[in-house]
């Protein structure tokens, strides 16, 4: 008895993919390539949306070392321009004769005073310079405190920094299809007990709502990932998949969604990976190429091949 298609995945839809099916609706990304969500909130009050701790934590190694140092730069030309303001009579061993001169040392006695290192040629007079002095070296170990904590949390976070296959494939499997995506761990960390899920998003029919579908797969876990991972969804009669051609899942505006939980041996903590693929991104009629080859007794991966794709026949039904 043939299975009726329709029937058989509408089962399986679930509506609500944690943004609702108003939330989805229309034609963009729900999750970016790099696993974050295509999503703009506003008219948050400030206070509330500023998270001083997530963005210096999540933000790249570059643009954090660029914000420390330009801050770095910035507190210590700001205190030089106050010792030029409240006088430079008020530094003693200051041996500039002009303006610039004169200003670079107190640029250089501030950068001792925030670090509290003080070589001792310079050194503060008075009241005022004092008070001045005394608050910089404050503000320095309280800075350096709050550096110090934030390069800790950024090497004390675990994430998982898999590959993903640029595109995924459209690929024979067996005596069918299947949609297949690839995924390899190109660090030496050690992943263990890796679970995919994976997600079919489409508009539904006349409608700018969408459905999710469940994407049921070969293997949806593995043990460890030393290697790469070739992740099949077998495009059966049950599958949402099934005999819808490259130009419906463009009208469909389809969208697969990719969620991947691992147990990091080194932090012996979860991780979690997400990632998607649009229509545009599924090659048609193509299949992913060998990655591994013996050398010296060894298995050896290149990973740079992994986007790495040849032309196959498909399986027709």
């Amino acid at each position: 008895m043939a299975v009726n298609k329709t029937d058989a995945y509408e089962k399986k839809k679930y509506n609500d993919f944690g943004l609702g099916e108003k939330a989805t609706s229309g034609h963009y990304r729900v999750i970016n390539k790099d696993g974050t969500f295509n999503i703009k909130k506003n008219n948050v009050p400030l206070l509330e949306k500023i998270n001083f701790f997530h963005a210096l934590v999540s933000m790249s190694w570059s643009k954090f070392l660029l914000l420390v140092l330009a801050t770095y730069f910035c507190v210590n030309l700001l205190f030089a321009s106050i010792y030029i303001l409240i006088g430079i009579e008020n530094l003693t061993g200051i041996y500039g004769t002009t303006t610039i001169e004169q200003f670079i040392e107190a640029f250089f006695f501030s950068a001792q005073t925030i670090t509290t290192l003080g070589y001792g040629q310079v050194a503060p007079t008075g009241i005022l310079a004092n008070i001045v002095a005394a608050t910089e070296s404050m503000l320095g170990l309280l800075g350096f405190a709050l550096a110090t904590g934030m390069v800790y949390g950024r090497f004390s976070k675990p994430a998982a920094k898999l590959k993903y296959s640029k595109s995924a494939v459209i690929a024979p499997y067996k005596d069918i299809n299947g949609f297949m995506f690839r995924v390899v761990n190109p660090h030496g960390n050690q992943l263990l007990e890796l679970e995919a899920t994976v997600a079919l998003s489409m508009l539904r029919e006349n409608s700018n709502l969408r459905n999710f579908f469940p994407l049921e797969l070969e293997r949806s876990q593995v043990v460890f990932l030393p290697a790469a991972w070739t992740i099949v969804h077998p495009i059966t009669e049950t599958s949402p998949f099934y005999k819808l051609s490259k130009e419906e899942l463009m009208i469909k505006d389809a969208e697969i969604i990719v969620t991947l939980k691992a147990f990091d041996d080194t932090f012996s903590q979860s991780v979690y990976s997400r990632t998607s693929y649009k229509y545009s991104e599924i090659e048609w009629g193509a299949k992913f190429t060998y990655l591994i080859t013996h050398e010296g007794g060894k298995i050896s991966i290149d990973v740079s091949g992994i986007d790495n794709t040849e032309a196959a026949q498909l399986n027709h039904y």
